[in-house]
């Protein structure tokens, strides 16, 4: 029986696989999500199967009420949130996964073994998945309170205070040792090991709460790294190759991710996790000049029906405002009148990886029109209009200027370069940099002030009465 469990088990890994590649273009992820699905299903109903499940209806009711109540709470959960929360949803969820290993190896660790206690090097791997199970599912809870914006999270400058590295060293130091200490003595203690639980939950916690909203991708992408990891090592402990791969899957893919969005940022992950970069907008960059000079949406749609190419580039604003259908409706109306339209999508644009790429594809707009930065920043002289809804710091040439800045050497989009740029903003705010954005001062560009969708209507109606 062994061997064919392990034998779907291996199935269940290339399934995994062939997901993964699969989700990597926008033409087959919604494939990809489905192949990893019958994987995850599969590796479900064989672990009922599984020699470690001690035989006996007790054991089966448990499972089977788990995977009720757990798949009716994500199904339900799946098909209400809204768009502009899915960032939140994934934090929560990844969280969940990492609670779960958490939970894997807290059992493992009461258990009394006896005489068949495992070797040293298996507790050493219990208490690693469960410190960094731990830590993805208290910094992920964090993540969905700030995204969420609920009221306690919502000020990041109230939990940055003087010595905050070190005391969150000494909480990580003293959850490390006292791991140790549990992993060599083969300790079941019910106190210590809660002490060392209570020390990786307030890690996690501490380490999330002073990091600003604008490094939250780099933040759930790591996490999500965290869980893979924490899955896997709680693979080894119990000798589950399915846990194993899926888990080494989702940490190499999570690692791999924050990478690239740090990198997209220009800096590092230690500066991301470290720096408190939102606290260092410090009034020290360069003063912008100019003035800001609104534009009425029907004179903006004119301005757009009479280009010929025009480059979009969608923000957080936009999910905000849940205003991806209109802009789409209006583009349509722009391609019918011959003008070239083009999507411009940032890597860290909205608050997690592929947000934009995610609501446009919601509203309908081809793949074949949306591309990424390195794509498309060269086009941008090329385009008589730049429309940007609800960007900030993705679009602020201070990135390339202003050494004093805190987004200095931060890529971004060439929008300024474009021969006329809009931008649909809700008010006169700063991004979540903190700093004023030099392109809304610029000569070529004109600010279009409201709600994207409202906004975005008026354009509509401007071009449609042109003929």
């Amino acid at each position: 029986m062994g061997y064919v469990i392990e034998t779907i088990y291996f199935l269940t890994a290339v399934l995994f696989i062939v997901g993964l590649k699969r989700m990597s273009h926008p033409t087959t992820a919604r494939s990809g999500i489905v192949w990893a699905g019958y994987g995850m299903v599969l590796a479900t109903v064989v672990s009922f199967t599984h020699p470690q499940i001690q035989a006996g209806p007790g054991n089966y009711v448990l499972m089977i009420a788990a995977i009720v109540i757990g798949g009716a709470i994500a199904w339900y959960g799946a098909k209400k949130v809204a768009m502009t929360a899915m960032p939140q949803m994934i934090a929560i969820y990844n969280g969940m996964g990492g609670g779960a290993a958490a939970a894997i190896a807290a059992v493992e660790l009461l258990k009394n073994h006896g005489d068949a206690a495992p070797e040293t090097h298996v507790f050493i791997m219990a208490v690693a998945g469960a410190l960094i199970g731990t830590v993805a599912f208290s910094g992920s809870v964090v993540a969905f309170g700030k995204l969420q914006e609920l009221k306690f999270f919502k000020d990041d400058a109230k939990f940055r205070f003087t010595g905050q590295q070190k005391l969150n060293a000494t909480i990580f130091g003293a959850a490390v040792v006292l791991g140790l200490v549990i992993a060599l003595s083969h300790s079941s203690s019910g106190a210590l090991i809660s002490v060392f639980f209570l020390l990786a939950l307030a890690f996690g916690a501490m380490m999330a709460l002073p990091i600003g909203g604008a490094d939250m991708p780099v933040v759930i992408s790591l996490f999500n790294a965290f869980t893979g990891l924490a899955v896997a090592l709680e693979g080894f402990v119990l000798g589950n190759s399915a846990m194993i791969i899926a888990g080494i899957i989702v940490g190499s893919s999570g690692t791999l991710l924050t990478l690239m969005m740090a990198k997209a940022m220009n800096r590092s992950v230690s500066n991301v996790l470290f720096s408190n970069w939102a606290a260092l907008a410090s009034g020290e960059a360069q003063a912008v000049t100019g003035s800001l000079k609104p534009m009425e949406p029907p004179d903006a749609a004119i301005q757009m029906a009479y280009a010929s190419k025009v480059i979009i580039v969608p923000g957080y604003g936009m999910a905000v405002a849940q205003a991806q259908h209109k802009i789409w409706e209006m583009c349509k109306l722009l391609m019918e009148r011959d003008v070239v339209v083009k999507f411009a999508i940032h890597p860290v644009a909205g608050r997690m990886p592929g947000h934009m790429n995610v609501l446009l594809a919601e509203a309908g707009v081809p793949y074949d029109l949306i591309f990424d930065m390195d794509e498309i920043n060269e086009e941008f002289s090329t385009a008589d209009v730049a429309l940007v809804i609800g960007a900030n710091d993705v679009v602020n040439p201070a990135a390339r200027t202003d050494k004093s800045s805190p987004i200095y050497g931060m890529p971004i989009l060439n929008v300024d370069h474009a021969k006329n740029v809009q931008v649909i903003k809700r008010g006169k705010g700063v991004g979540f940099a903190g700093i004023e954005n030099a392109l809304f001062f610029a000569d070529n560009t004109r600010m279009v002030y409201g709600d994207a969708q409202k906004v975005a209507a008026g354009m509509i109606q401007g071009i449609k009465d042109l003929g």
